[in-house]
């Protein structure tokens, strides 16, 4: 007896040893919880978009000519107005002293024409007044009337004279106003092209020239970004939009949706895209710069306090894994309300205390695995 107890003893040591070792062990899994915040629908770019100036001129003079001075220097803030490089005019600038010069002799030939011509009037009144008295002659009388009417076209003559000279004198002016570029708004100078005595001029149709002066705003900046036209339906001027850019990780600046372009573009090999412009409801100095990386987020609409979950946690957009009370993966149907890339609002379905499983990339998470997050 002693010896059969003792045998059923090591069968029942070995099949205990069995079961241990080939037993399921659970899945090990991590798990996290929906909690309450504010869940946000919004509409992203689909290509980065780019930080552009409010204004900006690459601006060539309208003539050519040999650079006199430069007034100017790289990265330097100008007015609006201010002169910001010349051409060589003195050949201009003398034909304008010779042209007034001019001016100023027809304007004294006009003031002694038009004096000669007031005093042949004055003749002509007294020769109608003598004639009334009989103390001259009609004969005279019609020839200071003729004498009058001639110097009073002398006159006149003069006065249009002085006119065309005047005339001649702006055409003048304008031809040296050409020689000079002027800041037509306040802003920064991002480039130049070009060296005092070197020759400059305009761009040729069909030829691209660099410009001489390149101006843009540095105070006044907008988002231009691109939106797949599958999320343009939704867009109206107006909407609240969240900016990132790498040049500032971590922080985001607020700003408004400006303008959405009238046309889809097309571009081969490329998804169609809506071209959006964002305002900045600030600005960030010294070094908000034309030309920055930027990533939008247009809010469509917004919730606070609702019970939200990552929103790649949620299958087909219809369910979740959790981890039941009995150890077991379960499939949970959910239903959803606003959603992003990052949060997605639970309607029902789930609760906060539930265990819902994070770690769905993980080979074996399905349905009715045992797991464990211990």
């Amino acid at each position: 007896m002693h010896k059969w107890f003792k045998w059923f003893v090591i069968v029942a040591i070995l099949s205990a040893l069995y079961w241990w070792f080939t037993k399921e062990k659970p899945l090990h899994v991590d798990i996290t919880y929906a909690e309450l915040g504010q869940v946000e629908s919004t509409v992203a770019n689909t290509r980065a978009g780019t930080v552009t100036a409010c204004m900006r001129a690459k601006m060539s003079l309208p003539i050519g000519g040999q650079i006199e001075q430069i007034n100017v220097v790289e990265g330097q803030q100008v007015e609006q107005g201010q002169l910001l490089l010349s051409l060589w005019n003195k050949n201009q600038l003398a034909h304008l002293n010779e042209a007034e010069a001019f001016l100023a002799a027809s304007n004294k030939n006009k003031e002694r024409a038009c004096i000669v011509a007031k005093n042949a009037k004055k003749d002509a009144k007294r020769q109608q007044s003598l004639l009334k008295q009989n103390l001259t002659s009609q004969e005279k009388l019609d020839s200071a009337l003729a004498n009058a009417e001639a110097f009073q076209a002398s006159c006149e003559a003069a006065s249009a004279e002085v006119d065309a000279k005047q005339a001649m004198v702006n055409t003048i002016k304008a031809n040296i106003e050409q020689t000079y570029l002027h800041a037509p708004f306040n802003g920064t100078i991002a480039e130049i092209t070009g060296e005092v005595g070197e020759y400059t001029m305009p761009s040729p149709p069909g030829v691209p020239t660099p410009p001489a002066v390149d101006l843009l705003t540095h105070d006044c900046h907008y988002i231009s970004a691109p939106i797949d036209e599958v999320d343009a339906a939704f867009l109206t001027p107006g909407l609240p939009v969240k900016v990132s850019l790498d040049a500032f990780r971590g922080e985001q600046i607020s700003g408004t949706l400006k303008r959405i372009s009238p046309y889809v573009q097309d571009y081969e090999k490329q998804a169609r895209t809506v071209t959006v412009e964002v305002e900045l409801n600030q600005h960030r100095e010294p070094h908000f710069l034309a030309g920055y990386s930027a990533d939008i987020e247009i809010i469509l609409a917004a919730k606070d306090d609702v019970l939200r979950l990552n929103s790649d946690l949620i299958i087909n957009e219809q369910y979740v894994l959790v981890l039941n009370k009995r150890g077991f993966i379960e499939q949970r149907n959910v239903t959803i309300g606003l959603s992003n890339w990052q949060f997605t609002e639970i309607i029902n379905g789930l609760s906060a205390t539930d265990k819902v499983i994070s770690s769905v990339g993980l080979t074996g998470v399905k349905a009715g695995v045992m797991a464990s997050n211990e």
